[in-house]
């Protein structure tokens, strides 16, 4: 990479680390950022992947005030998010690049309609857990039971592709656990960190120990300079989102997620 080009990634990496901290979809900045620069779309993406783990890890740590009292609830999630990113990584290599990313748009929509209808959602959830607990039933610490199905089915989409991970992460946890949006923000960053993390391990081994002729045919490999630019950017940007996003009031916090998510969808519609 020339010179000008670092600085374009390092930037890139900064805002992406600062927009995962606080919403997500930070994939759409950088990876599109790398193909101007002339890397391969596979290579992209997979050292895209890797560079951006160490800004989700920023954002975990700099969101440890709000994750207090959590450690049962984030134990539990993450066996999803670790499940489902080991699948969506194994699918990004063996499935032909179109496999997935036909659905990618709709399933980004369904997050931003989600998250838009989350208050009166979780009103109706919290109202049927009250009456399963009037009934003598135990309740749910951990939200309703479709969360942990729902956070494996994200943690296999942020494995593949990631765009937007953070977006539906929020329309989940927000709709099925009572809890407030900052603190859930907080758990997502945990989630999503560990996703990109066991997702950037498989592509690490297979890319660097697997024959060139195990992924189909397909040239692959994993530009360390940019995962490390990347990662410089990232951590930076973790912190920064970390810092301004925890002072968005849960209106606000929501219309970024839902402005995110819609740039999302046109993003990728228009590539």
């Amino acid at each position: 990479m020339t010179a000008l080009e670092i600085v374009a990634v390092l930037l890139a990496g900064v805002w992406a680390g600062t927009i995962n901290t606080v919403v997500g979809s930070g994939t759409l900045i950088t990876f599109p950022t790398l193909l101007a620069i002339g890397v391969p779309p596979v290579t992209a993406n997979i050292s895209n992947n890797i560079g951006l783990v160490p800004g989700s890890v920023a954002g975990a740590v700099g969101y440890r005030r709000e994750l207090e009292g959590q450690r049962t609830r984030v134990i539990r999630l993450l066996l999803a998010s670790v499940t489902g990113g080991l699948i969506g990584a194994g699918l990004l290599l063996v499935l032909p690049p179109d496999a997935f990313e036909a659905v990618v748009p709709a399933l980004i929509l369904l997050g931003v309609v989600l998250v838009v209808l989350q208050p009166r959602l979780s009103k109706a959830v919290a109202a049927r857990a009250e009456a399963r607990e009037a009934a003598g039933a135990a309740p749910a610490r951990d939200g309703a039971w479709w969360v942990w199905p729902a956070v494996l089915l994200t943690g296999i989409y942020g494995g593949y592709f990631g765009a937007a991970q953070g977006v539906l992460l929020m329309a989940v946890l927000g709709i099925g656990i009572s809890e407030t949006l900052q603190r859930l923000n907080g758990v997502k960053n945990v989630l999503a960190a560990c996703v990109n993390g066991v997702a950037g391990l498989v592509f690490v081994l297979v890319v660097e120990l697997a024959p060139d002729d195990w992924l189909g045919g397909i040239h692959a490999e994993i530009d360390w300079l940019i995962v490390l630019v990347l990662g410089l950017g990232a951590v930076a940007g973790g912190f920064l989102g970390a810092s301004v996003g925890r002072r968005l009031p849960p209106g606000v916090l929501r219309g970024v997620i839902v402005v995110v998510g819609l740039v999302a969808v046109v993003a990728i519609l228009l590539t």
